[in-house]
């Protein structure tokens, strides 16, 4: 309980600093990457139902987009407790990915509707629509720009008010190609420098990409994250939400009972 209560306490005073289908998955190592292990510090209920596609932590709610046609939401969660506090459903044609926060509005691509959705941050009514090319997966906001994943091994980059393509980078381990990139997260460091971490679909696989240069700069294996008796129904690992002020995330999958508070760590068990 103590530790429930401390979570909540950081959520608080946090501030922000910060698919299917494709060719296969190219393992996101490299002699330059380093090798992270992950440390889990809480385990926290999730609506095992959400198949989750966009996860991203502000203000201390947790917005949460799913997927699957007839099925996909965004939603306001409570991140101690899991409770859904609000939810909006996308029309039944429609197949939610990833989703990120810009200011008072969220943003909430589709996979192959090629249909992004603006929403309002606190009612998430719709506010408008924008079309765009290809397929949808997952999307970030680096405090100047959208970044948004197509299942490939490239990175666009989009304007924050007109969904507008401003450009991209491919992603590399080493001069290997890293292909399947899924869900994103934003992330600035203390020196300022924007960090996209990346769960590499249909693998237990995190990256951390430069989206200046498109160069994998770590690799972390969640493998055995969600445990053997929990996996029953479970999908694959999807949905990184850092945790504002921290060197702490939020991570989950598809249809998971459980998320994970953990920290992306270097040094041996």
């Amino acid at each position: 309980m103590r530790a429930l209560i401390a979570f909540v306490l950081l959520l608080a005073a946090g501030c922000t600093t910060g698919g299917t289908g494709a060719t296969d998955a190219t393992p996101a190592t490299a002699t330059s990457a380093a090798v992270l292990r992950v440390d889990v510090l809480q385990k926290l209920p999730h609506d095992p139902k959400a198949f989750t596609q966009g996860f991203e932590l502000a203000d201390g709610v947790l917005y949460e987009g799913t997927g699957l046609e007839g099925r996909s939401s965004v939603r306001a969660v409570d991140p101690a407790t899991g409770h859904v506090n609000r939810q909006v459903d996308l029309p039944p044609h429609l197949f939610g990915e990833g989703i990120t926060v810009v200011g008072d509005s969220i943003w909430q691509i589709t996979w192959q509707d090629g249909v992004a959705i603006l929403r309002d941050r606190r009612t998430l009514a719709e506010k408008k629509r924008v079309d765009y090319d290809g397929e949808g997966w997952g999307i970030c906001h680096d405090q100047h720009r959208l970044i948004m994943s197509d299942g490939s091994d490239h990175l666009t980059f989009r304007n924050t008010g007109t969904f507008a393509v401003e450009g991209g980078v491919d992603v590399r381990a080493g001069d290997q190609p890293v292909n399947r990139i899924n869900e994103l997260e934003c992330v600035t460091g203390q020196d300022g420098r924007v960090q996209v971490w990346a769960n590499i679909w249909q693998t237990d696989q995190i990256v951390r990409i430069d989206p200046a240069n498109g160069h994998v700069t770590a690799t972390v294996d969640l493998s055995g994250l969600l445990p053997a008796a929990d996996r029953a129904g479970a999908d694959v690992l999807n949905g990184i939400a850092h945790v504002p002020g921290t060197d702490e995330f939020l991570v989950t999958g598809k249809l998971w009972p459980t998320m994970f508070r953990v920290r992306f760590v270097t040094s041996a068990p």
